[in-house]
């Protein structure tokens, strides 16, 4: 496993447990300001209720009125939403219209009308923030409202019927209310964002151990792979040369003949699995040398010029001189190789393969490019093209030779170099292009 992908692991761990823990952390808030809110608007529903029920004035006493309307109390707390009132219950936070200190606590104003809409009582005994034209405005607007009960800046109101005829509107202060949500939000806020710190600190230096196992298994099934290869030539080896020798002996046959090709076929693919696993390993920078790209490129391409005339296929160039790099020259000729071999092997009938290599504008980056005519790439998912083994569809077909692992050893060489490589489809042209 390389170190880019150890990092892309660890990576991907540290930001999946946040995710999960804010989105955790925000559903319990969540819960707690939605369950308190509920709570709040029953308790301020029951006051407002309890006021409209006595015509806007509040009684001295609650027991003044218990005798006379216990009906009408009774009522109220039926008519409760189950789930509010139950809610209230398990709080120990009921209505507190039954407290003698709910006369002297509450602050309101009440305006009644008429059957005929005209005001007949402003009553702001229980506010000092309002006078009596003040209210009759608020009353009036609240009025034209859909709904009957609901909140106005801090207040909340009530639209209702009177016993005696005609309509009362009564507009609690909840100003205390209402500042305790939205403190209770902010806390929650400034909570999860201490809470998400915490634990981004506490999951940032516990990655490196919880992802240990992975890194482990990569390292064990590297370690597979290059023995497996070791002991899979001994066998291939032996196979060969029996049939070399029976080939000598004049046996020669398309069983024979069969038999070569399938121990070439597995000896290509065991030199294809070390390279693919020599390629994500760390080397060492100090043997990199400066390196001439641009010659190492050209005459890569050269070298397949007589392939492509021979596929019918033509090839361009379009290589920036004098582009040097710091690195190994094998690394660099095996990517261009990789690279040209795929776009002439997958190249439509007749196409053109471009090879280009340049730097950006501001000189830090190099760019190799090639690409190929592949008028079938539309709606194909690219980033398969770089998993082991994978060739182009889920058949494998091999009506083209390869192994389907050219692509992932360019990408473990790409990683050496902390670049990276990149395709794209457009227009009919599929582009592999390596970013240095």
């Amino acid at each position: 496993m390389s170190e880019k992908s150890i990092r892309a692991l660890k990576n991907k761990f540290i930001i999946t447990a946040m995710v999960s823990f804010f989105i955790v952390m925000s559903f319990i808030a969540g819960c707690i300001y939605v369950i308190n809110s509920l709570m709040t608007r029953g308790q301020i529903k029951d006051n407002i209720m309890y006021i409209v029920e006595n015509d806007g004035i509040l009684p001295m006493q609650y027991e003044s009125i218990e005798s006379d309307d216990a009906g009408g109390n009774n009522t109220t707390i039926d008519n409760k939403n189950d789930l509010v009132y139950q809610l209230e219950r398990l709080f120990g936070v009921e209505s507190d219209y039954i407290s003698d200190e709910f006369y002297y606590s509450t602050r309101y104003f009440a305006v009644t009308y008429t059957e005929d809409g005209d005001v007949e009582k402003v009553i702001t005994s229980h506010t000092a923030a309002v006078e009596a034209d003040q209210a009759v405005t608020y009353a009036n607007t609240v009025m034209k409202r859909w709904f009957k009960f609901g909140s106005y800046d801090d207040y909340y109101y009530m639209v209702a019927a009177r016993d005696a005829g005609g309509t009362i509107v009564v507009v609690l202060d909840c100003s205390t209310q209402v500042a305790i949500n939205r403190r209770l939000v902010l806390l929650a806020c400034i909570l999860i964002g201490f809470g998400m710190v915490i634990s981004a600190v506490v999951i940032k230096s516990w990655a490196g151990k919880i992802i240990q196992p992975e890194i482990k298994n990569a390292e064990l099934q590297k370690s597979f792979i290059t023995n497996a290869s070791h002991e899979l030539k001994t066998p291939l080896a032996v196979i060969k040369a029996n049939t070399e020798m029976l080939e000598i002996m004049g046996v020669e046959n398309e069983w024979t003949q069969s038999t070569m090709r399938q121990v070439d076929r597995l000896t290509g693919l065991i030199q294809n699995l070390v390279l693919v696993t020599r390629a994500s390993e760390k080397d060492s920078k100090e043997d990199r040398v400066e390196t001439d790209f641009s010659a190492i490129v050209t005459d890569t391409a050269k070298s397949f010029e007589a392939v492509a005339i021979s596929d019918e296929k033509t090839m361009e160039l379009s290589i920036a001189s004098d582009v040097k790099l710091l690195a190994h020259e094998g690394d660099i000729r095996q990517i261009t190789t990789l690279l040209i071999d795929n776009a002439i092997k997958y190249c439509d009938p007749k196409g053109k393969v471009t090879v280009g290599l340049g730097r950006d504008k501001k000189h830090k980056h190099i760019y190799l490019r090639v690409s190929n005519s592949y008028e079938s790439g539309a709606g194909i998912d690219y980033h398969r093209f770089f998993d082991r083994f994978y060739r182009g569809d889920e058949a494998h077909n091999i009506d083209k030779e390869g192994y389907g692992v050219g692509l992932s050893i360019a990408q473990g060489l790409m990683e050496r170099y902390h670049g990276d490589i990149k395709v794209n489809w457009r227009d009919g042209i599929i582009t592999f292009t390596c970013i240095f």
